[in-house]
């Protein structure tokens, strides 16, 4: 990573989070009014420039306002989110919804990857060591205007019946971090638009290892999404000790 001034850091904070709230591109005009971000318009669009040359950024070509490249959405949720973890209360209600299928393993794991997608408004996933894969929140990701673009979606669609693809995207991902997080190039060539997955893996008396994550676009709400997954990730562990 280049090093970057404080004011370059605030700038393309403001921006990814504006971007992920609207998927719209962002221009100057709106960091510095909506944003508060201390500077003339024209320096923040200096600035802005830069950031695109360092490859923080990029320029749709349809627009004067600026998006996120996956090199700038990941030095944001490394180094710049702040995760926003459910409330207790939020946490007892996911419990409480899954709890009657504690004791059915299939129906269990349909159900949890359907109440993940239902809390992140994301396309969700879990598979299991058997090769088995579940999917809720097909209609979410019809919802984003990234998939508009009918081969976005295909493509992303094409991926569900796809284990052999998954086992590959999970084999990248190594290290002792309990979340992982993808975006666009780390999929490889099979997967060629900008998605963005976090997951994370889980343990059951009935799988020695699975994982469970959210799929959408390059600026999903990492700051909800990172805490979701690894929640309902632990929570699979935790309810399937009777099975």
């Amino acid at each position: 990573m280049h090093d970057l001034t404080q004011r370059q850091i605030d700038i393309l904070k403001s921006l990814i989070e504006e971007y992920i709230e609207t998927a719209n591109p962002v221009g100057s005009e709106t960091l510095e009014k909506k944003h508060s971000v201390s500077a003339s318009p024209a320096t923040i669009r200096n600035e802005m420039v830069r950031l695109t040359e360092l490859g923080y950024l990029q320029k749709p070509h349809t627009s004067a306002g600026r998006i996120p490249t996956p090199l700038g959405m990941k030095f944001y949720v490394t180094q710049l989110m702040k995760e926003k973890e459910l409330s207790v209360a939020e946490e007892v209600a996911v419990k409480e919804k899954l709890w009657d299928y504690r004791e059915r393993d299939q129906r269990f794991l349909k159900e949890v990857t359907k109440r993940l997608a239902e809390k992140t408004k994301a396309m969700a996933v879990i598979t299991t060591d058997e090769g088995d894969i579940y999917c809720s929140g097909y209609a979410n990701i019809l919802d984003m205007p990234e998939f508009y673009d009918i081969d976005i979606t295909k493509n992303l669609l094409g991926l569900v019946d796809e284990f052999d693809l998954f086992r590959e995207i999970f084999a990248q991902s190594v290290g002792e971090e309990d979340i992982h997080i993808m975006l666009g190039e780390d999929f490889g060539p099979k997967l060629s638009h900008e998605y963005g997955f976090v997951f994370t893996n889980y343990k059951t008396p009935l799988h020695s290892g699975g994982q469970i994550g959210v799929i959408g676009p390059v600026r999903l709400n990492y700051t909800n999404v990172v805490p979701t997954v690894r929640y309902f990730g632990g929570l699979i562990e935790e309810i399937a000790k009777g099975w």
